[in-house]
C-alpha cells in the first residue's frame, strides 16, 4: 500500500483570507516503510511574508525571492502523491493550504476522503495526552534535535516515524501491545462490494454419536456423575 506523508509551511492560518503556501515536503511510504522517495520545494509566495511565520519557519522574502511560484511545481507534485492516501498532521490545515493553491492554478482539488490527520489518530491512542509532533516523537522516542525551526520535508520525515508508531509499528517499551491500531478511512479504490456467505450448519453423524457414545461408557468416574 503506497502513502504520502506531507506536510506545509505558509504565509499565515488561512488560504482564504490572502496567505500562501511556501512550502512542501512529502515522503513516501509503502506499506508503512519509507522508500527513500521524497518530493519537496519552496514556493514564492506572490506576497510579503509576516515576521511571526517567518518565526516559525525561518523563510524570509529574501530567501524565497527567486524561488517558482506553485503553478510551475503543480504538476510534478500531482504527479508524485498520485491517488494513494495523504498522511498530515491536522491535516484540515494542509489540504486547505493544497487544494487552495490547486485550485488557484486551474488544477482539480484533491479529494478529502484521501485525508488521513495523525492528530487523530493520536487522539485516539493517546487520549488526554499532548499531541504536537513534538509531543509524539518524545512519547516514542524518535530523535528531532535536528529541527530548530519549522521545515516541510524535515516535518514529513518526522511524522512518517511518527504515523508508522501510531498505526502500531515497532515498539520500544518493555510493555506487551495489547490492542491492534486500526487505521480506518473512506479511500477504499476499486472495492468490491461485500458477498453475504449462508450460514453453514455443523452436525455430528449417526457413526460419530455411536463412536462418542462407546467412548464415553469406557470411563471410569467421570466427573460428571460426581456432582
Amino acid at each position: 500500500m503506497r502513502e504520502i506523508v506531507f506536510d506545509t509551511e505558509t504565509t499565515g492560518f488561512s488560504f482564504a483570507d490572502g496567505d500562501r503556501m511556501v512550502e512542501i515536503g512529502c515522503v513516501e511510504l509503502i506499506n508503512r516503510v519509507e522508500t527513500g522517495r521524497t518530493f519537496h520545494a519552496y514556493f514564492h509566495p506572490e506576497r510579503p511574508m509576516p515576521a511571526e511565520a517567518q518565526r516559525v519557519h525561518g523563510l524570509s522574502d529574501a530567501f524565497l525571492a527567486d524561488k517558482r511560484r506553485f503553478h510551475d511545481h503543480a504538476l510534478e507534485l500531482l504527479e508524485f502523491i498520485g491517488d494513494c492516501p495523504l498522511v498530515a498532521h491536522n491535516a484540515g490545515f494542509d489540504f486547505g493550504f493544497l487544494n487552495g493553491e490547486l485550485g488557484k492554478c486551474g488544477h482539480p482539488h484533491v479529494g478529502m476522503h484521501r485525508m488521513v490527520d495523525t492528530i487523530v489518530l493520536a487522539r485516539t491512542r493517546h487520549p488526554g495526552a499532548k499531541h504536537s509532533l513534538d509531543a509524539l516523537c518524545n512519547r516514542y522516542g524518535i530523535d528531532r534535535s535536528h529541527r530548530v525551526v519549522h521545515g516541510a520535508l524535515l516535518d514529513a520525515q518526522l511524522l512518517a516515524q511518527v504515523y508508522v508508531e501510531l498505526t502500531g509499528g515497532r515498539q520500544i517499551g518493555l510493555g506487551l501491545v495489547t490492542e491492534i491500531i486500526e487505521v480506518q478511512t473512506s479511500f477504499q479504490p476499486d472495492a468490491a462490494p461485500a458477498i453475504a456467505r449462508p450460514p453453514r450448519t455443523f452436525a455430528a453423524s449417526d457413526a460419530e454419536l455411536a463412536r462418542h457414545a462407546a467412548f464415553i461408557s469406557k470411563l471410569t468416574k467421570p466427573i460428571w456423575e460426581q456432582v
